[in-house]
């Protein structure tokens, strides 16, 4: 059974549809590329299966869990790293992590075993006392995959986890994202705008554009379906070369839309 499968998913903002009737499922142990320019549904559909968005319609479960009828156990199923910087500047390493595992509920005497293994895993046990605001974008990033691993979720959401960062430190982070997925055996469900990131690290890809699926297999598949000698050409032939807006999945953009269309 698929540690994810999405049948039917839907939604709506007015006349908007942001996700129009997706199905796709996601093996255990996998690493999944959701990739689409901006404004395909992406960001949408990770909120509806983080539970941060309630679809219109259509079916969710992550770890055979029902992402409508039980949200709170498909949220103890998953960690996310988000697009934007969700850590404390102002407290430590340890602190970051200390408060999260409180959140959800870890025994003390775990908690604080599983953190010092997640930052010495991670490469940061050393500087576990040092407040944020001293860290780089690469440390952070590093510490936010940690504290998503921290209550041992089957599958991690990593919403374009290297955006931003330097090639050294996107390859330690992807290193380190690989590794974690040897070693924990967690599945990897990640979005990226760099196509040799997702050539290189997905073992399977889907490509959703105007909330549609529109492939979904190996980057050698895709590659062999669109006759192209690289992902990004594949990418292109599939979704065109034409500039696109911002996301239009961005929540709060949708909402705004949403109240105005509503006013009318």
């Amino acid at each position: 059974m698929p540690i994810i499968s999405v049948r039917n998913l839907t939604k709506k903002f007015a006349a908007f549809t942001a996700v129009d009737d997706i199905s796709f499922d996601v093996k255990k142990g996998e690493v999944f590329a959701f990739l689409g320019p901006n404004g395909a549904g992406k960001t949408t559909t990770i909120k509806m299966l983080t539970t941060l968005l309630h679809p219109d319609a259509g079916t969710i479960l992550l770890d055979e869990k029902d992402a409508l009828t039980d949200p709170e156990g498909v949220r103890r199923s998953f960690g996310i790293v988000f697009q934007d910087p969700s850590v404390d500047d102002e407290l430590t390493a340890f602190e970051n992590m200390e408060f999260h595992g409180v959140l959800y509920g870890m025994e003390k005497a775990l908690r604080r075993k599983r953190i010092e293994q997640l930052l010495t895993f991670v490469g940061l046990w050393d500087r576990k006392d040092d407040i944020l605001s001293h860290f780089s974008g690469g440390m952070k990033r590093r510490l936010e995959i940690a504290r998503g691993l921290l209550h041992h979720p089957k599958v991690l959401f990593l919403d374009e986890p290297t955006v931003g960062l330097d090639p050294q430190t996107r390859n330690h982070i992807w290193e380190y994202i690989q590794k974690l997925n040897r070693e924990e055996g967690v599945t990897i469900f990640f979005t990226t705008h760099y196509m040799e990131e997702a050539d290189r690290i997905a073992s399977q890809i889907a490509v959703i554009d105007h909330g549609k699926i529109l492939t979904q297999g190996s980057a050698t598949e895709l590659k062999r379906q669109t006759d192209a000698d690289s992902l990004e050409q594949a990418f292109l032939s599939l979704t065109g070369s034409g500039i696109r807006e911002e996301e239009a999945g961005s929540i709060d953009h949708l909402r705004m839309r949403h109240r105005l269309w509503t006013r009318r």
